[in-house]
C-alpha cells in the first residue's frame, strides 16, 4: 500500500486516475489541484474519505509542494494547462504551469528521494501526414507546434535532465487523445455530445480530416498504474489503443449513436496550426510491461462516454454556456 500524490487530480485525466486507483488498489491518494476552470471538485465526489484527500493549491508553490511530497511515497504529475486553443490565445499560463510547475515538482522529489511519474502527450512529437503509415514511438524526435505542446515537450526534457543529472527516480508516459467521463466541454468529444444534449448542432473544425488516436481514460489510467508497478526508471512509454479516427468520422459516429442523422453538424473555422494526424505505437508498453487496453472498440467506449454525459447534466451544464460563448467569439 502506497501514499500517492496526484497533481491535477481534479482535472479530466487525473480524476479518472484517482477513481481507477482507489477502486482497484489499497493505495491512498492525496490530490493537489489549483481548481482552475478545468478542475472540478465534483469529479472527486463519492471517494472513500479514509483513503482520499483534496488539497487546493498551486504546483508552483514550492513550500506546499515540498510538504506534500515529503509525506508521499509516489508522485504522479498530471497537472498541466492542456487546451490548444487557449494556448494560442494566451501562452503565459502554459509556461508557468507546465514548465515552472514541473520544475517545482522535480526539485521536491529530488530533495526527498520519491518516485515520480510524469504524464505527457503525443503532441510533443508534432504531427504526421494523413497517409503516412508511420506512428510515433519512443525514439521519435520532438517537433511541437503550439504553445501547449512546446511547454509539454519542455517539461518532458526537464524530467529527463533531472533523471540523468540528479538520479531522480522518474518515468514518463506520452499518451494519445483521451476521452471519457469528467472531460471539460471545451474538448472535442464532450463538446459535440453536450451540444446535442443541449439541442445545439455539433461543430467540426475545417473539413474534419485531422486524425487523432483515441484512448479511453480508464485505459490510460491502467497503463499509468502498470508503468508505476513495472516500468524501468528513466524510461519513456507511449500509451495508445489503436484508436485512429478522423474528426469527421467521430462527429458522425456521435450523432448516429445519439439517434441523429450523421449530417446534422456545422463546419466552423479551423484552428490555426491544426496538427494533421497523431498515431501512437505502444508496442513497448505491450511487450515489456504486458499492458492491454480494456476498450478495444472505440464505438463501445464512445457509447459509454455518451451515457455518462447524459446521466450527469449537472456536472457539465455549469460550463457549457460560457464555453460556447468563447468559441463563438473565435468563430469556432
Amino acid at each position: 500500500m502506497a501514499r500517492i500524490l496526484v497533481t491535477g487530480g481534479a482535472g479530466f485525466i487525473g480524476s479518472n486516475f484517482v477513481h481507477f486507483v482507489l477502486s482497484r488498489t489499497p493505495h491512498t491518494i492525496v490530490v493537489l489541484d489549483k481548481l482552475t476552470y478545468a478542475g472540478n471538485r465534483e469529479s472527486l465526489t463519492g471517494l472513500p474519505e479514509e483513503r482520499f484527500q483534496l488539497v487546493v493549491g498551486d504546483i508552483c508553490d514550492a513550500a506546499l509542494v515540498d510538504a506534500l511530497v515529503a509525506d508521499s511515497d509516489i508522485v504522479v504529475h498530471y497537472a498541466a494547462e492542456s487546451h490548444n486553443d487557449n494556448s494560442l490565445h494566451d501562452p503565459s499560463p502554459f509556461v508557468e504551469t507546465n514548465l515552472i510547475g514541473t520544475y517545482t515538482m522535480l526539485e521536491a522529489v529530488r530533495k526527498h528521494g520519491k518516485r515520480f511519474h510524469h504524464i505527457s502527450t503525443d503532441e510533443v512529437y508534432g504531427d504526421l501526414d494523413l497517409n503516412d503509415p508511420v506512428r510515433f514511438n519512443e525514439s521519435t524526435p520532438y517537433n511541437p507546434s503550439s504553445p501547449y505542446s512546446s511547454t509539454k515537450a519542455g517539461s518532458d526534457l526537464l524530467v529527463r535532465a533531472w533523471v540523468r543529472s540528479f538520479d531522480v527516480q522518474a518515468t514518463i508516459s506520452n499518451c494519445s487523445n483521451n476521452y471519457g467521463p469528467f472531460q471539460h466541454v471545451e474538448k472535442f468529444i464532450p463538446r459535440q455530445i453536450t451540444n446535442i444534449l443541449a439541442g445545439q448542432r455539433p461543430k467540426l473544425y475545417g473539413t474534419g480530416e485531422n486524425v487523432r488516436d483515441w484512448i479511453h481514460a480508464d485505459d490510460h489510467s491502467s497503463a499509468v498504474l502498470t508503468i508505476l508497478e513495472k516500468g524501468t526508471i528513466g524510461e519513456t512509454y507511449l500509451i495508445g489503443a489503436n484508436g485512429e479516427k478522423n474528426n469527421k468520422s467521430v462527429i458522425e459516429m456521435i450523432l448516429r449513436l445519439m439517434g441523429h442523422d450523421e449530417t446534422e453538424y456545422d463546419h466552423v473555422n479551423d484552428r490555426p496550426g491544426h496538427d494533421l494526424r497523431y498515431a501512437i505505437d505502444s508496442t513497448r508498453l505491450h511487450e515489456e510491461l504486458g499492458w492491454e487496453p480494456a476498450y478495444t472498440s472505440f464505438e463501445d467506449g464512445l457509447l459509454a462516454t455518451i451515457d455518462w454525459y447524459r446521466a450527469h447534466p449537472l456536472w457539465w451544464q455549469r460550463d457549457k454556456a460560457a464555453t460556447e460563448a468563447r468559441y463563438t467569439e473565435l468563430g469556432r
